[in-house]
């Protein structure tokens, strides 16, 4: 017999899950690991970064997969350590303290829903601005210790993660996260299996798992619908954000909008407001309704409560950028909730539109949330004038100035985004309750009292940070792409701290305008090669993978930073993230940031830069028109000089030349012989002490709660009071004059002194009296007089709107008189406009019918 060479069957593995074993002496360890209170804690953060830094660095700052990948060895001599325990127990004090407060119920409750959370690099369940923003929010309401909880996703893959190619193409690499490793936790029912969400869609169910996130005092919970409960085509929901085609956005919209209601209803939790963050979560309005209405209610009554609890904020100032779906698609989702509702599939989809009766018009997302929400802003003041404009379609009969929608402007948390070094400057010279007092700049006044050096010394090392961080994140990456190790070398040696450095971070979307400073390459390869005046540039951005212009500017500003004349003066930096994003506005110079007026609907970048002492040089749009002072940073106008976008963008470029030759450059190189310049030192002084203190997410939070969440808690209180009498009531009230509407007669207009041809003289009182037959309503009409005036643009304005006053009753005829006057001479619009009057309406465009008559 002969033998055979080899014999072997294919190995059989088994997968076996080995879980760390922490000895008791470090159990508070997985406690603080699981809390995401270390993302704004340094303590927190230095103490498991001394556990093992090299590991804690190749765990991306991850506590939770550093507990796990410690070996046994290493954990019993850390629990012998009684320096790491004194430091452990200490930080664990801290931390007890802070969490063993009761909320401020005070403050008005508030369920809080986005797409995206950015809290730390570490959770991948962000993109961009809106996740960042939402992941700062819950920080401070856990910093604030308000009543608040938040629901969102935990995608499997997140956003992608950006590499380059060789010729400057993006790549995007969607990596798969591990959830057993990251700081969350499953939530699980009393039986200890998975608690799952049934969420209806079309005639089955998709099935959400639910993870909690500790954001410090505050939850946040994430659905989950890749599970075995789900097909393969509703696994993938949270696969990714922002992904997949326009069916798939839908599925995730009903998950996010009606499964988030059914989570917190599922957990026994509910909140006195319900705050829409952007129009992805709108359909949490439906839920609502539809639960009211199950419980008795007709809809109309049902609407009255769910809008008087009900916020909505919008991010995005151009129609274009808000989600709207084709009514087939919207009806093969939701075709079942009319009935639920007890209202017409046609009265539904209406909601959507902002011509309720044109069945072209696509269902928008953001349009369903403004007619099912009180109240709605915008981020910045700007954004807010943008989004009544915006809006107005809506509510038909009233002008943009005349809207309800309101705006919050957008803040920083300053615990996460100021850098140590300035973190430990502030404490070491601003007021003691510096933290608790954000929004007072009396206390950001004391940066005058800093001595010049300790700023300029605190700058360069932060500078020195961001230049080392640079040099050892991205080597791999470089040498990838270059090919030639002696050109990557020769990079690295060219990025210089000395030097004035300008940092550019955004979202390459085209509006934002990167490309703004390539425009005249001639005179930018002066400025980055001036001898005595070094500048650099570091750009960084991801465009999303459907936007081809977006990803073509990256490949452009690649192939300029390629070009030997600009070769380690312009650098783009891979992947930006929250990492990047941190080192990146606390070591620059200049934050520069040059959208297309007035598309910045607020932006933060900037924020979060000028409480590290880095300058701001921006276009006047988002929140810089209300941050800029003279003296604390540079502005580009917020007005246009041309309507040619192109023509616009050549002024704007050379503008920014020009501040860069003439002030900026200039400014900062004159060095005195301690080697700062005094009066760059005196600007950032300017915009720490005057700019910082407006901007935090403090004053943010505390911004919602007066302008909106106590207002709204106060109100929905008043409707429920009584099971529910007084929105009963609205809702009666609002049906009988709706029934009545089109049978109101205007019986006579009286104009005295005015004769046929119309002409008023300037200052002159005119008297109109108006007999109105109120159709057998009571006192449920108000009249007013709305005078128009055309702007040098041809833009019509309110000029002024007078009131009418009921001085006789004659059954149910009503007269009504006003004295009205015109103080300018030109031309003017006149006309009349009655509308519904009831005082426990919150504000007209709540119930806006309107019947116009001259």
């Amino acid at each position: 017999m002969k033998i055979k060479a080899s014999n072997a069957n294919q190995p059989m593995w088994k997968s076996v899950t080995v879980k760390s074993s922490i000895p008791a002496e470090l159990s508070k360890l997985e406690e603080l690991a699981h809390n995401m209170w270390w993302a704004w804690n340094h303590d927190a953060r230095s103490l498991f970064r001394s556990l093992d830094e090299k590991l804690f660095e190749e765990c991306n700052g991850n506590p939770v997969l550093l507990l796990e990948r410690l070996s046994f060895e290493k954990m019993e001599q850390l629990a012998k350590d009684k320096a790491v325990l004194r430091k452990m127990n200490d930080v664990y004090a801290t931390f007890r303290e802070y969490m063993d407060v009761e909320p401020d119920h005070s403050r008005a409750s508030v369920a809080y829903l986005c797409m995206e959370y950015g809290l730390n690099q570490v959770l991948k369940i962000y993109s961009g601005g809106l996740g960042i923003l939402a992941g700062d929010y819950l920080k401070e309401a856990s910093d604030s210790n308000v009543d608040l909880c938040a629901v969102g996703f935990l995608y499997r893959y997140g956003y992608f993660t950006q590499t380059l190619s060789i010729d400057g193409q993006q790549i995007a690499n969607y990596e798969a996260q591990d959830f057993g490793s990251l700081p969350i936790e499953q939530m699980l029912a009393e039986d200890g299996q998975p608690i799952v969400i049934d969420v209806p869609y079309m005639d089955y169910f998709v099935h959400a798992y639910v993870w909690r996130v500790n954001v410090g005092r505050i939850k946040l919970y994430l659905l989950d619908t890749d599970n075995d409960l789900n097909s393969e085509f509703d696994r993938s929901i949270t696969h990714a954000l922002y992904g997949g085609d326009w069916e798939n956005r839908l599925k995730q919209e009903i998950l996010l909008g009606i499964g988030g209601v059914l989570t917190l209803k599922k957990l026994g939790i509910e909140k006195e407001v319900y705050h829409c963050n952007e129009g992805h979560a709108a359909l949490c309005n439906v839920q609502r309704l539809v639960d009211l209405v199950q419980k008795g209610m007709n809809f109309t009554e049902a609407l009255e409560l769910v809008r008087a609890s009900s916020l909505y904020t919008v991010h995005t100032p151009v129609p274009a950028g808000h989600d709207y779906f084709d009514e087939g698609l919207f009806g093969k989702y939701m075709s079942g909730y009319p009935q639920l509702l007890g209202i017409t599939w046609d009265e539904f989809i209406g909601m959507g539109r902002m011509n309720p009766e044109d069945h072209s018009e696509r269902f928008c997302m953001s349009t369903f949330a403004c007619n099912t929400s009180q109240e709605v802003n915008g981020v910045s003041w700007l954004h807010g004038e943008v989004s009544k404009k915006m809006f107005a379609g809506i509510w038909k009969g009233y002008f943009p100035e005349e809207s309800h929608v309101g705006y919050v402007t957008n803040g920083v948390h300053y615990p996460t985004w100021v850098s140590n070094e300035f973190r430990k400057l502030y404490l070491k010279h601003f007021d003691s309750n510096h933290l608790n007092d954000q929004s007072n700049q009396k206390i950001w006044e004391a940066i005058y009292n800093v001595s010049d050096e300790e700023v300029w010394r605190t700058r360069m090392q932060l500078k020195t940070k961001l230049v080392d961080y640079i040099r050892e994140q991205f080597r791999d990456s470089w040498l990838k792409n270059q090919g030639d190790p002696s050109r990557v070398v020769s990079l690295m040696e060219k990025i210089n701290p000395n030097a004035l450095l300008i940092g550019f971070g955004r979202r390459f979307a085209t509006y934002k305008r990167a490309h703004l400073l390539f425009t005249d390459l001639d005179r930018l390869s002066k400025i980055v090669n001036n001898p005595n005046y070094p500048v650099q540039f570091l750009y960084t951005g991801k465009a999303h993978p459907a936007d081809g212009a977006g990803q073509g500017l990256i490949k452009r500003i690649y192939e300029i930073s390629q070009r030997p004349e600009f070769l380690g003066k312009i650098i783009f930096l891979e992947n930006y993230d929250m990492q990047l994003a941190r080192r990146l506005v606390s070591g620059v110079d200049i934050w520069m940031n040059t959208p297309t007026r007035p598309l910045e609907a607020s932006g933060t970048s900037g924020e979060k830069a000028l409480m590290n002492g880095v300058v701001n040089l921006s276009v006047l749009d988002g929140w810089w028109l209300e941050g800029y002072r003279e003296g604390a940073g540079w502005a580009l106008t917020e007005k246009r000089t041309y309507e040619n976008q192109e023509h616009q963008d050549r002024l704007d470029s050379a503008t920014i030349y020009s501040l860069l030759e003439n002030e900026i450059m200039p400014l900062y190189y004159a060095r005195n012989a301690k080697g700062y310049s005094t009066g760059w030192i005196k600007v950032i002084k300017n915009s720490i002490a005057q700019i910082a203190p407006h901007y935090t997410m403090k004053r943010q939070l505390d911004d919602y709660y007066a302008k909106f969440y106590n207002r709204l808690r106060d109100r929905s209180r008043e409707l429920r009071a009584d099971d529910c009498r007084l929105a009963r009531e609205i809702a009666q009230w609002k049906e009988q004059v709706a029934a009545k509407w089109d049978d109101i007669k205007v019986v006579n207009i009286e104009r005295h002194e005015i004769n046929d041809s119309i002409i008023l003289q300037a200052g002159h009182k005119y008297q109109i009296d108006i007999v109105v037959d109120e159709a057998g309503l009571d006192d449920a009409i108000g009249l007013e007089l709305v005078t128009l005036r055309t702007d040098k643009d041809g833009l019509e304005h309110v000029y002024n709107v007078t009131p009418f006053d009921v001085c006789a009753r004659d059954g149910q005829c009503v007269t009504f008189t006003a004295t009205h006057s015109i103080d300018n001479a030109g031309i003017f619009k006149v006309a009349c406009r009655m509308y519904p009057k009831n005082e426990l309406l919150p504000h007209r465009q709540d119930f806006c019918y309107v019947k116009w008559f001259v």
